[in-house]
C-alpha cells in the first residue's frame, strides 16, 4: 500500500521547503520509489528539489483546449481520449529516486474542476507503483476535501512561528475534522522559529487550537541563501539546522 503524506498550510510559511526536505530525507533513507505531487496552483516544488519541469497538467489542458478551438486534428489512429491520455502521461517527470507530477493551473478565469479531475485520474493510475506519495497542497484543503487525493495517512500542517500562522492551520485542522477525513496522523510543524524556540504566546495559541505539536524548525539562514542564489534548498547538507530538526520529527512519525 502506498503511504500518502500531505503537507498543508497557508502561503509564505515555508511549506514547500519543508515538503522538499521531507522528500530528500525519505530518499536518503532508501524509502523510494516516491511519487511527488505538486498540487499547488502556484507550483514551485520543482525548484526546491532542483528538478526541471517542462509542462504541467494545467498547461496541457489549456494547449489542447486552444488546439480544439482552432480545429486542429488529432493524430491519425488515435481517439480523442487516447490522445488526451498520451498528452497527460507526458507530464510525469521521471528522476532516479522519484517521479513528479505538477498540477499547474488553468489560464485566466475559470474553474479548476477539470484539471483537478485530471490530477485525480493520473494519481489513481500511478499511485500503486510507489511506496510513498508526498503531496505539496495548496494553502487550503481543496484536493483532500474534494477527494482528489486518496486517503491521507499522514497530514503535516506547517505554520511559521506566529499566532496568526497557528490560527490559520487551526482552521485547516477544524475543516479536516468537520469533513471527517480522519488522516492516520495529523500534527503541526512550526517553521522559522528564531533559535528554534517558540514564544509563550505561540505555545498558548497552539494549545488553544488543540493542535499536536510535532516539532519546531529553526530559522535557517542557509535556506534563505539557497533561495537567493537559485539553488535547491532541499539539497542542503543533512547537518544543516533545519534538516537536523526535521529529521528528528520524521523519525518520531516512524515514516
Amino acid at each position: 500500500m502506498t503511504h500518502t503524506i500531505a503537507v498543508a498550510g497557508k502561503g509564505g510559511v515555508g511549506k514547500t521547503t519543508v515538503c522538499g526536505m521531507l522528500i530528500d530525507h525519505l530518499i536518503r533513507a532508501g524509502k523510494g520509489p516516491l511519487l511527488v505531487v505538486d498540487a499547488d496552483a502556484n507550483s514551485n516544488l520543482n525548484e526546491v528539489l532542483g528538478v526541471e519541469v517542462e509542462t504541467t497538467l494545467g498547461a496541457i489542458r489549456e494547449e489542447m483546449a486552444q488546439a480544439e478551438k482552432q480545429g486542429a486534428s488529432i493524430p491519425a489512429g488515435m481517439t480523442k481520449a487516447d490522445y488526451a491520455e498520451f498528452r497527460f502521461n507526458s507530464a510525469l517527470v521521471e528522476e532516479d529516486d522519484f517521479d513528479m507530477l505538477v498540477m499547474g493551473r488553468t489560464q485566466g478565469k475559470g474553474c479548476y474542476c477539470f484539471v483537478n479531475g485530471v490530477l485525480k485520474s493520473q494519481l489513481d493510475k500511478y499511485i500503486g507503483a510507489y511506496k510513498y506519495m508526498v503531496v505539496d497542497n495548496e494553502a487550503g484543503m481543496e484536493h483532500i476535501a474534494r477527494g482528489t487525493l486518496p486517503h491521507v495517512d499522514t497530514l503535516l500542517l506547517v505554520s511559521d512561528a506566529s499566532r496568526r500562522g497557528v490560527q490559520a492551520v487551526g482552521r485547516i485542522a477544524q475543516m479536516v475534522d468537520e469533513l471527517a477525513l480522519k488522516p492516520g496522523k495529523l500534527g503541526l510543524i512550526v517553521n522559522r522559529a528564531p533559535g528554534g524556540v517558540l514564544s509563550d504566546g505561540v505555545k498558548a495559541e497552539i494549545e488553544a487550537q488543540g493542535l499536536t505539536l510535532l516539532g519546531v524548525l529553526p530559522q535557517d539562514d542557509a535556506v534563505y541563501e539557497a533561495d537567493c542564489d537559485g539553488r535547491p534548498s532541499s539539497k542542503l547538507p543533512p547537518d544543516s539546522p533545519m534538516k537536523t530538526a526535521l529529521s528528528q520529527i520524521i523519525k518520531s512519525l516512524d515514516l
